[in-house]
């Protein structure tokens, strides 16, 4: 099953890791460390689909991928 893409990186200015989804607008999250920051943005994944079902609005399909696997 294909599934979202999630970046995780620290960050200096708020001292702790940032999850998000780029698929997903707006969808982010704080942990103070990278295995938090993957379960807290797991849930706002989860909570953000929901809310779009909710509202009838269209749910985009997984379709970002790293630079790192883009093909030449």
């Amino acid at each position: 099953m294909k599934d979202y893409h999630i970046n995780i990186f620290y960050s200096e200015e708020d001292e702790g890791y940032i999850a998000d989804i780029p698929d997903l607008m707006y969808c982010s999250a704080f942990g103070e460390t990278a295995a938090e920051a993957l379960a807290e943005v797991e849930l706002a994944k989860s909570a953000w689909l929901e809310a779009a079902r909710a509202e009838g609005k269209p749910i985009p399909p997984p379709r970002y991928r790293p630079a790192i696997y883009k093909a030449s």
